[in-house]
């Protein structure tokens, strides 16, 4: 795959600037178009050392508008970074709708290097390739053109372009020990490298493998690829039609099933006031010092609460809050995406949110919004609700092998108790905020919503991230319920 980029392509001096004025204008209007739209574009720039990936860099930087481009340099992996998975990072510098982000280095760079030296296995590696492209293919169906370029030179054309640099004052800082090191492994990283760009080469997002021999050749194939790309995605047409374009009617609510595991769940379940009081002390002291354990052990713990309004969440969190140490945990509370939040891919407010080592976060509502409310309310496309399952499972996934304890309760209640609630909130004047003419809407399509709930259950109940269904019509027994649940799973990550 690489000999093709070794052919040594050149272009002239006179060639390379009778093409500038051109490009660049043409960059410059396609920037002006991606600002108006909804896409946004991520440019991964690797390769060789001594490519030029410094260089190219700061030729797009010049060539084009710099306000509506992010440049990220992913270099060494910051105190923060190594507190949550790998993917944490790169998902925060993905650029919002309408701009570039540039990416110095990528999702690629570690797994290629771990794989050189042996850290990882091949099987591991092709895991991690995997990632990748599952990564990728969530990108480009979230609208983001995601472009990727390795520059590339051979083993002599490398050593001698080190060896140039080394003796130039303005450039010898580049060229260090590892650098060095990294050469004399150049056999290693070329093949572990080829392997990664055919496993992770798509149509949603190829590889562009530049020979970067001659600079004049290089940089005219980054930024002509660049421009046409980004051209061609703009003419496309909406992969997605709007909401108001596509109403909720076209797509069919879920309907009632007899026979789904929240339907066979007995609401009948209740606990005494005085076992609760009796029980609920004993399970927060434990909690409390397992809270604390699971600090000093550095490992993270996530919990997501969901249910139909009224199935008493909030007190069931406010009981397992009381027992933590207010230091070693966070609260959530997942509304409508601001706007800042749907200029970027759908899970990007939640990694966001990801706690540190050490630590709880506990989500009140959470990224299974989108297979609820956006699914029946009609906020989001078939196909982007449809996908979700998937993407959350890969998304749960990379936070179990990184260590986090994930545990999701939905909290069930029956159509008439969660009646009796609301018109108990209705005539207690505090208690009257949490009433809202959505609640009341949200009521009317309690069918749809319970079947949604149950196909999301069955398909995104994993071991690594189970779901624990909680029978809710008694408060008392779903309080007990939950925090048993989260101190019997963390006696048994902590042993």
């Amino acid at each position: 795959m690489f000999e093709a980029a070794e052919v040594g392509h050149r272009v002239s001096k006179a060639a390379y600037e009778k093409q500038e004025p051109e490009i660049r204008a043409g960059l410059l209007e396609v920037q002006r178009g991606l600002a108006q739209s909804e896409r946004a574009v991520v440019v991964l720039i690797g390769g060789a050392e001594g490519a030029g990936k410094e260089e190219t860099v700061g030729l797009l930087l010049e060539w084009m508008d710099a306000r509506g481009i992010e440049t990220h340099p992913m270099w060494e992996v910051s105190d923060e970074e190594r507190e949550r998975p790998r993917f944490w990072r790169f998902w925060r510098a993905l650029p919002p709708k309408g701009k570039i982000g540039i990416l110095f280095g990528s999702w690629y760079s570690a797994p290629i290097i771990d794989r050189v030296f042996d850290r990882i296995s091949e099987l591991e590696f092709e895991r991690e390739m995997r990632r990748v492209v599952d990564f990728e293919q969530m990108l480009a169906s979230e609208g983001v053109l995601v472009l990727k370029f390795w520059l590339h030179l051979a083993k002599g054309a490398q050593k001698k372009r080190l060896k140039e640099m080394k003796q130039d004052p303005r450039l010898r800082w580049r060229v260090s020990k590892d650098t060095w090191k990294f050469f004399k492994d150049y056999d290693a990283f070329r093949a572990v490298s080829e392997r990664a760009v055919q496993l992770t080469s798509t149509g949603f997002a190829p590889w562009t493998i530049v020979d970067s021999l001659d600079k004049h050749y290089r940089n005219l194939t980054v930024t002509t690829t660049l421009l046409h790309a980004i051209r061609e995605a703009l003419v496309e047409p909406a992969a997605r039609a709007s909401v108001a374009a596509d109403p909720p009617a076209a797509a069919p609510l879920p309907t009632r099933r007899e026979g789904n595991v929240i339907r066979e769940l007995d609401l009948t379940r209740k606990l005494t006031e005085r076992e609760y009081d009796r029980v609920l002390p004993a399970y927060q002291a434990e909690l409390g010092r397992l809270a604390r354990k699971l600090h000093d052990s550095r490992r993270s713990m996530i919990l997501v609460f969901e249910g139909p309004d009224a199935a008493g969440k909030g007190g069931a969190i406010r009981r397992l809050t009381a027992a933590v140490d207010p230091r070693l945990y966070r609260m959530t509370s997942v509304a409508a995406p601001t706007d800042e939040e749907r200029a970027h891919p759908y899970l990007w407010r939640f990694w966001r949110d990801l706690p540190l080592q050490g630590h709880i976060t506990i989500y009140d509502r959470s990224w299974y919004g989108r297979v609820l409310v956006e699914r029946i309310e009609g906020f989001c496309a078939p196909e982007d609700w449809r996908r979700a399952f998937s993407e959350i499972n890969a998304f749960e996934q990379q936070l179990a092998d990184f260590g986090i304890i994930v545990l999701k309760f939905w909290l069930a209640i029956g159509p008439d108790e969660q009646l009796r609630r609301f018109k108990d909130r209705q005539g207690t004047p505090y208690k009257q905020y949490k009433l809202t003419e959505e609640d009341w809407r949200n009521r009317a399509k309690w069918d749809a919503y319970e079947a949604a709930a149950a196909d999301m259950v069955e398909r995104t109940s994993t071991d690594h991230a189970p779901w624990v269904l909680v029978e809710a019509n008694d408060k008392l027994w779903a309080r007990v319920k939950v925090i048993k649940t989260v101190v019997k799973r963390l006696k048994r990550e902590l042993q």
